[in-house]
């Protein structure tokens, strides 16, 4: 049995792949009650994203290669879920298409720095990533429900922008590759070689 215990956190993480596998497939058959299931395996899907690194590092396996698979895991997941919204919402798509063509840039330009720099992808699991994640479940369930978004979604435009440029800058100021990184504060205290403290629950 504790042995089974231990696989818990990356059975969480592949449950993702699944979850995200399903709101596609629920789309695309466009089922009665779409927003319904969409929103449930939605809130699913984040409660692992939750639990899956606070029972890693309550149960002390939390390691680089279980956070890099997190996070490799929650940006499918994602991609899976604005591909199920596009299907049913192709008109928030379009209309704006800018700023979400701007964003993904964005997501996707931490990943490129952080290839040309560490030959690693991203895995900073910052503090304010976190708090969009949030803010981005939110705007995904209003979009589900109304199929549109405007104040919600200007919040998450600009708070994912923010959190993205954080995050390139932590890259750029860190000498080694790290995971787990909370702020730009703490990858200046990493700069210079001091240690820093990480949140048991959030990060680790």
């Amino acid at each position: 049995m504790p042995n089974l215990i231990k696989h818990v956190p990356i059975a969480l993480i592949y449950s993702r792949l699944f979850i995200g596998a399903a709101i596609v497939v629920a789309s695309a058959m466009h089922i009665e009650q779409y927003a319904v299931v969409a929103i449930s395996l939605l809130t699913i899907g984040l409660l692992t994203d939750i639990f899956d690194g606070i029972i890693a590092r309550k149960l002390n396996i939390s390691s680089q290669k279980l956070r890099r698979l997190d996070s490799a895991v929650d940006q499918v997941f994602f991609i899976a879920v604005a591909v199920a919204t596009y299907i049913q919402c192709p008109n928030f798509f379009r209309l704006n298409a800018v700023k979400l063509v701007v964003l993904f840039s964005m997501e996707g330009l931490t990943y490129v720095i952080s290839f040309l720099k560490f030959r690693k992808e991203v895995a900073t699991h910052t503090i304010g990533a976190k708090l969009w994640t949030l803010l981005l479940f939110a705007t995904l369930v209003e979009i589900m429900v109304h199929c549109e978004s405007t104040l919600l979604f200007n919040c998450c435009f600009w708070i994912g922008m923010i959190t993205r440029l954080e995050i390139v800058a932590i890259i750029l100021i860190l000498n080694k590759w790290t995971n787990d990184v909370p702020t730009v504060y703490h990858s200046l205290k990493l700069k210079q070689g001091k240690a820093i403290k990480r949140h048991k629950l959030l990060n680790g």
